[in-house]
């Protein structure tokens, strides 16, 4: 029986290898230079970021403190986007955040990381598509919402209150986009970005001539007298809502970021991609980090926080001041970015499909490359299907957070195996596999016998991560959950919650002391291990603040999901394949030798 799980558990726990040779070769064709690769980074993540959010997190949560909000999700953010610049650049393939994970992980992580990368996407591809419809709609008065509630009503609460057929016409365009190819996909791209970012710069400049500094400094006696609402609008000033909103509002402003990883997804399209991934992922965050808070800037100083409209905010903010004639303009700038950001969801769809197929996990056929245009072309319609489907029939409102719990996870995975990767002996897991062995762990803990990495610290490093993503969860879960407790300053929570902090201290400075890997790629992340560190605790965070409801939906998706691996992907898998001929080989030279 022991034995049973222990081959059970080497099965599911089995991580992806490359040779050199084949760690570079792809089918896919490498057309993309550092700035496609940045324009369709800046193009996925500006988008219902720019047209909605800002809005509703300057109006109901943050106020004017909305740039801060912006600027510490721009934090959050790069800590995750420098652990994929690394893995970007050490494992060039398609997949992102699954692939890395396979390679330092193992299987079963990988699976379930790529399993909930699908779900975030085509959920992300659809609800785009809505929102593109939406925005349009809006500006031909409604027109298709009153013929499609009467021509195509859904009666069902579970439903839309009626069939989209604009949005998934939107979806099925893009498809067929990105069947014909990425390089013909980019240049599109480039021009809807180009657009976008022209109306943003027009924005920031028209605005900036109207802004008025007493927005940031409403006293408390002038909101309920101005607004005259029964809902809480703060208490003015630049934190209206406390640090509490803010930070809040950090959470919401996070997932405005969401899209810089597209550019991981197309390392085995990418002419340099040990330079292109981490150059465009850094340039894609830091322009977007800009003009966000540029927007923010501007948005919060020409209208008072309370005002603003959290569905439209630009056209309501240049209403508010005399020039309701940039509504048009905005509404080319918000459609042409929109458009960009679903291009940007619908591009690594099939991408992610292709690696998880290509590799056994599901259904093989699915990896299949039309030889001419050297595109994932199954993949591309059943991602694109996929995301057209959901877009026609369901008020994705209540799926929202489905995409960022997968997002999150696929950000705490990556920034864990940077952590895994950076510890390891001089062979590097991307090239062969290593067998750990045992020793006295305790001994090597804060005083480590070698200065280069052994089986040994790495066994050590393998174990104390593993403790410190534990003690991690428990602490977020305290500091969410008995939140009143703390505030209360009840001893007993505490105790316990300082007791758990200094234990996160000592694992963080156990882990420091553990001989790093010498060995370096183009690009590193810096200051390991407390970057992956910090973004692995605030991805943590985050998660734990999604509501049961979503966790639920998450459940029912992954029991689909291990049901497929479970029933396929664990007996067709291409890295068991090589692991039982690399076993025969070598219990074939050992017979050899014997004899």
């Amino acid at each position: 029986m022991t034995s049973f799980l222990q081959r059970f558990y080497d099965n599911i726990t089995r991580k992806k290898t490359y040779d050199t040779d084949s760690l570079h070769i792809s089918q896919l064709r490498r057309c993309l230079t550092v700035f496609d690769l940045t324009i369709l980074g800046i193009g996925s993540t500006l988008g219902t970021g720019t047209y909605i959010i800002t809005g509703q997190v300057a109006h109901e949560t943050a106020g004017p403190s909305v740039i801060l909000s912006f600027l510490i999700a721009a934090i959050a953010s790069i800590l995750a986007g420098v652990c994929y610049a690394e893995f970007g650049t050490r494992a060039p393939r398609a997949g992102s955040a699954y692939t890395y994970t396979y390679v330092s992980v193992g299987e079963i992580m990988a699976f379930i990381i790529g399993w909930n990368m699908i779900l975030e996407y085509v959920i992300g591809a659809a609800s785009t598509a809505r929102a593109l419809s939406a925005y349009f709609d809006s500006l031909i008065d409604f027109v298709m919402k009153d013929y499609f509630t009467i021509h195509f009503p859904l009666h069902s609460e579970t439903f839309a209150p009626y069939a989209d057929l604009f949005a998934m016409t939107l979806c099925l365009v893009i498809t067929m986009f990105l069947i014909v190819g990425i390089k013909e996909s980019a240049v599109l791209n480039n021009v809807f970005t180009f657009v976008n970012l022209t109306v943003i710069a027009l924005v920031v400049a028209v605005g900036l001539t109207k802004v008025h500094g007493h927005n940031w400094k409403i006293s408390p006696n002038e909101v309920p007298n101005i607004t005259n609402v029964t809902y809480n609008v703060g208490k003015g000033g630049f934190f209206p809502f406390g640090i509490e909103g803010t930070l809040a509002g950090a959470a919401t402003c996070f997932y405005a970021f969401v899209g810089f990883d597209l550019v991981a997804t197309t390392g085995e399209e990418s002419k340099n991609p040990q330079r292109a991934i981490p150059t465009s992922i850094c340039f894609t965050l830091i322009v977007c980090s800009i003009i966000y808070c540029a927007i923010s800037i501007v948005i919060t100083l020409m209208v008072p926080y309370y005002l603003l409209s959290p569905d439209a905010v630009f056209p309501e903010a240049f209403r508010y001041v005399q020039l309701p004639a940039f509504k048009y303009i905005i509404g080319a700038g918000a459609l042409t970015g929109i458009f960009a950001s679903l291009l940007g969801s619908l591009l690594p769809l099939p991408r992610v499909l292709y690696a998880i197929a290509a590799d056994g996990l599901i259904f093989r056929f699915i990896s299949w490359i039309h030889p001419r245009l050297q595109t994932p072309i199954i993949a591309t319609i059943l991602g694109g299907i996929g995301a057209a489907f959901m877009a026609l029939i369901f008020d994705l409102k209540k799926l929202v957070e489905m995409m960022s719990i997968g997002t999150l996870l696929a950000y705490s995975l990556v920034s864990i195996s940077v952590l895994f990767l950076r510890y390891q002996p001089v062979d590097d897991p991307l090239l062969r596999s290593i067998t750990p062995v045992s020793g006295p762990i305790y001994k090597e803990l804060f005083r480590p016998s070698q200065t280069h990495p052994t089986v040994l610290s790495a066994r050590i490093t393998k174990y104390l991560i593993t403790l410190l993503v534990l003690n991690g969860f428990i602490l977020c879960a305290i500091q969410i959950f008995a939140s009143h407790r703390l505030a209360a300053k009840e001893s007993g929570i505490i105790i316990i919650f300082s007791i758990f902090i200094i234990v996160e201290i000592i694992l963080v400075t156990a882990i420091a002391r553990q001989p790093k890997s010498e060995k370096s790629s183009y690009f590193e992340t810096p200051l390991v291990p407390y970057v992956p560190v910090l973004s692995v605790f605030i991805n943590t965070y985050l998660i734990l603040k999604l509501s049961p409801a979503t966790w639920i939906r998450f459940g029912v998706w992954m029991i689909i999901g291990f049901l497929i691996y479970g029933f396929y992907g664990f007996w067709h898998s291409s890295q068991r394949f090589i692991n039982d001929t690399q076993r025969l080989l070598s219990g074939s030279s050992s017979s050899l030798i014997s004899s």
